[in-house]
């Protein structure tokens, strides 16, 4: 599992030097957000990602238990409770994006947000149609620990959705774990490289799993404004 030790201190500190603590009235509106901001550009790209997976949970036609793992501030919640039938619970062991996210957010009767892990018994005792790990999955230091534990929650027919997160191929692995920690000892926050792991696509071999959306693909790295991250799908049964 994620090391809670002052992981919330250190992963709020490199947010606040990335400019990527919102207010709550922006929080309100992402994806959407002005175009001046910093990281315009990669919210168009996430908004890309949240309105192809509710297209897809849409075409499921059927009432959704949906729980995103590491909600952050809670906007893909915010935009999956939308969904018709729809209940969503977000969950998160950074407490002061969870506060803004109950702060923002929590007057909508289908959401709600839990401060915690998937550990808690709150979480335990339900069971869920699709759990989602967005931009959080690289929080968690084994799939072979966070998968067992997502899939026991999941209803038969349930599926877990990985997105908006980096896969590497083995050959790029330690290269990506240099980069990361050049990058945030550049920022004066090295401290933060125990909190964040690199995965291997063959990390997923004992799953059955489907890429909906592969980076490296020669069709999508000819797209202007491409998406760099993998979507998987990671089903209860084979």
């Amino acid at each position: 599992m994620i090391v809670l030790n002052n992981f919330e201190e250190n992963y709020l500190l490199v947010r606040q030097k990335e400019d990527r603590l919102y207010t709550d009235e922006q929080v309100k509106w992402l994806p959407e957000i002005e175009q001046s901001h910093p990281h315009y550009k990669e919210w168009q790209i996430r908004a890309g990602s949240c309105n192809r997976l509710t297209q897809h949970l849409l075409n499921k036609k059927i009432k959704l238990n949906i729980l995103e793992v590491g909600c952050g501030n809670g906007w893909l919640c915010h935009q999956l409770s939308k969904i018709p039938g729809s209940d969503v619970a977000g969950i998160d062991i950074n407490k002061t994006e969870v506060d803004q996210a109950k702060r923002v957010f929590d007057p909508i009767e289908n959401l709600e947000f839990f401060y915690g892990e998937i550990i808690d018994e709150t979480i335990r005792n339900e069971k869920f149609d699709v759990i989602i790990f967005a931009a959080s999955i690289q929080y968690f230091p084994s799939l072979d620990e966070i998968l067992p534990l997502a899939l026991e929650l999941l209803h038969r027919e349930g599926e877990i959705h990985i997105l908006d997160s980096h896969f590497y191929k083995p050959s790029e692995l330690e290269m990506a774990r240099r980069r990361s920690a050049d990058y945030y000892q550049s920022i004066q926050s090295s401290e933060m490289s125990k909190h964040y792991f690199h995965h291997c696509i063959d990390e997923l071999k004992p799953y059955h799993y489907r890429v909906f959306y592969n980076p490296d693909l020669i069709i999508n790295r000819l797209i202007k404004n491409k998406n760099p991250f993998h979507w998987i799908c990671v089903y209860h049964h084979a």
